[in-house]
């Protein structure tokens, strides 16, 4: 009989990353964009596929997608570095900058996959406690990097699960104070009143990261990319697999900033819809987290959060239970969708609180 080789034994009994998902009507648990990309941006990647040689390899440094993003953010192309979706970036840095004898900072409660993926790739994570109203205390913070000094910081802003979003200070002063590279994680920059881009610099140890999952509308092609120094692009396609973004998705992803205005529309619409949600919700009585992204997190004051969870599936509508996760008893996160699918959200958050 054939005997399986055990995995290592410190990946431990860690399961995958996932966010379940539930035949509904509306769904709001995995902050997508509620909107498809433009028909004409859909026409173009058809066309660029009909002459795409798919017999050959793409181009190992997807010279063209990164001038094309270097050109939309004001950098050169050096300074980019693209991967299948914001997660293999942020497995690349952990490949590395992290590893054996390494630490990863974070402070909780945060993105899911900065632990997971640090842990993943052999690389200790050190972890600190948000504020009550979820953002960096900025003492805490420097006195968890002097005490660890750990190589990569990161930092989610606007953070996700909660929303909130650093002040351009506080993310200033981690990359004075940090001894390794700040990574700014933006996968809702677009939604925010400020980026971290305009702190970039070659000689700048920080680097963020960000997707064309939630404003591109391209979360089922699975593309991000980075903005940082050059030499740390330069370190991470030594890490990254050869070939490893494939011909068509670089194409997607050039052709997709030919729309801008029209993902600069997106966002607009959802912005005003979150603060519609938002206010729909304090009315309610519900307790809510001013939010810079495009999902919302609330608290039912007399709910364990699960049981109003459940009720909400009962009528069709799916948002993320995060009531165990820890520092965030009780709560639920709904993304902000169509305003027809926020109604029936809050329509059936209404009915369900009745």
């Amino acid at each position: 009989m054939t005997r399986l080789p055990a995995p290592r034994s410190d990946l431990g009994l860690r399961e995958g990353y996932h966010s379940p998902q539930l035949e509904v009507e509306v769904r709001l648990n995995t902050n997508e964009s509620p909107y498809p990309p433009p028909r004409e941006w859909l026409e173009a990647v058809t066309e660029q596929a009909r002459d795409m040689a798919f017999n050959r390899y793409p181009d190992r440094s997807a010279r063209a997608l990164r001038e094309a993003l270097a050109q939309l953010h004001g950098v050169g192309p050096e300074q980019i570095f693209a991967a299948n979706g914001s997660n293999e970036v942020l497995q690349c840095l952990c490949l590395a900058y992290g590893g054996a004898g390494r630490k990863a900072a974070m402070w909780e409660p945060t993105y899911a996959l900065h632990s997971h993926i640090a842990h993943l790739t052999g690389t200790e994570v050190v972890q600190g406690a948000r504020k009550a109203d979820f953002t960096l205390d900025l003492d805490a913070c420097q006195r968890l990097m002097e005490r660890e000094q750990p190589s990569l910081v990161f930092v989610c802003s606007p953070n996700n699960p909660t929303g909130t979003a650093e002040a351009p200070s506080t993310v200033s002063a981690l990359v004075e104070a940090s001894q390794g590279l700040v990574v700014v994680d933006e996968a809702y920059g677009q939604f925010a009143s400020w980026s971290a881009l305009e702190l970039v610099g070659d000689e700048v140890p920080l680097v963020v990261v960000r997707t064309y999952s939630k404003t591109w509308s391209m979360a089922g092609l699975r593309l991000g990319y980075m903005v940082g120094p050059a030499k740390v692009v330069e370190t991470m396609e030594r890490v990254a697999l050869p070939y490893h973004l494939d011909g068509l998705k670089q194409a997607a992803g050039r052709l997709a900033l030919k729309f801008f205005s029209q993902m600069e529309d997106r966002v607009s619409q959802v912005v005003a819809e979150r603060e519609r949600v938002q206010t729909a919700l304090v009315k309610m009585n519900q307790k809510v987290w001013p939010s810079q992204a495009n999902f919302v997190l609330f608290r039912p004051p007399t709910s364990t959060g699960r049981d109003v969870w459940e009720a909400l599936v009962a009528r069709s509508v799916l948002v993320r239970d995060t009531s165990s996760w820890p520092g965030l008893e009780g709560c639920l996160r709904v993304t902000v969708g169509t305003p027809d699918e926020n109604d029936r959200f809050l329509a059936a958050l209404e009915e369900v609180l009745r």
